[in-house]
């Protein structure tokens, strides 16, 4: 296949459309904005519908609407703009409702910068909005990942009825890469969720009034469904692990730089690895686990204390080392090093 040299979201834009996505709804905030102004030219073109809504609010309510009549939805934003959306995404996720949905994180809290960060990893994973839910998450750290894992996302939405959430920050939004896009997807997805038996019309809700006859049962149909998600999905990479005495673990752009890290330290004989979860929810947490046996673990990441704590659920481990960065500043690759070589 022919690569092209594309932007971060540009080409999740692109591979979005190539997963058959025809329904973008979305406000636009730095650092995403591309994805909005290439959807606008770029749905047109294959009979799809772009909306600029009137806050993200209405986005992802949006979503919520289209998505419910069985199409591929989806919106994008950045961090305070996905804060505005939490409450959309538990109805969707009470509903069981697929959507895609993407945060390219920027520096916070409160309306922070436009800078690149990792400080909404406990958002995205933990839920974020009321209510006993899940948003399956995942994490790229190149764009070439960006657009496998935006395809891969609707694929996982439909299958488990459930909103999927693309973690990325503006560093990958904002760089460029050579790239290859698969052919578009001939899409099958399963509409039954939105139309009856017989082709009638059924409600889709997340209002279940007694608790005692419907929302504990709906609730616990739920956590049985992430169970099987956490039993069935779980992606991560390893590298340089097996003969590593310290492993470091990192998403993103942050595992990116430390990659260059740990390959100029292994040539100055130091042993260490990388443990990089793909997926945030679920996280990986047996096989980090089984990489980290009888090894110093460093947790390195552009938020504070937040992967951290995944690392310590899953390891058992409380004596982590830890290297942050906050506020919308990026390691250098001489960050990384310095502080590896310390421990």
């Amino acid at each position: 296949m022919e690569k092209v040299l594309m932007k971060g979201n540009e080409a999740l834009a692109e591979a979005a459309v190539r997963a058959g996505c025809k329904y973008y709804f979305g406000y636009p905030i730095t650092p995403q904005n591309e994805i909005p102004a290439y959807m606008s030219k770029r749905l047109p073109e294959v009979g799809g519908v772009f909306i600029q809504a009137e806050s993200e609010i209405a986005s992802i309510n949006m979503v919520y609407g289209a998505a419910a009549t069985g199409v591929r939805a989806m919106t994008s934003s950045s961090s305070p703009g996905v804060s505005l959306m939490q409450e959309g995404l538990s109805y969707i996720a009470g509903a069981e409702i697929p959507c895609f949905v993407v945060n390219m994180m920027r520096g916070g809290p409160g309306l922070g910068n436009i800078a690149p960060s990792q400080a909404d990893y406990l958002q995205a994973t933990k839920g974020g909005g009321h209510g006993d839910y899940n948003l399956i998450v995942l994490a790229p750290s190149t764009v070439q990942e960006i657009i496998d894992l935006t395809i891969k996302s609707f694929d996982l939405a439909f299958k488990y009825r459930n909103p999927v959430m693309l973690l990325a920050d503006g560093v990958l939004a904002q760089m460029s890469e050579a790239v290859t896009f698969p052919d578009f997807t001939n899409v099958n997805d399963d509409t039954n969720f939105a139309v009856g038996k017989g082709g009638s019309q059924t409600i889709i809700h997340s209002l279940y009034l007694n608790p005692d006859d419907y929302l504990e049962k709906h609730n616990i149909h739920l956590q049985e469904k992430y169970r099987k998600i956490e039993n069935e999905l779980s992606l991560y990479e390893k590298y340089k692990t097996d003969d590593a005495d310290i492993i470091v673990v990192a998403y993103g752009i942050s595992a990116r730089i430390s990659k260059s890290a740990i390959d100029y330290l292994r040539d100055q004989n130091k042993k260490i690895g990388l443990f990089r979860p793909i997926t945030l929810y679920p996280f990986p947490s047996k096989e980090l686990k089984e990489t980290t046996i009888d090894k110093k673990i460093v947790v390195i990441e552009m938020g504070y204390n937040q992967l951290e704590q995944d690392v310590k659920l899953a390891t058992g481990n409380t004596n982590i080392y830890r290297l942050n960065k906050l506020g919308g500043l990026v390691f250098k690759e001489e960050d990384i090093r310095d502080y590896l070589s310390k421990i």
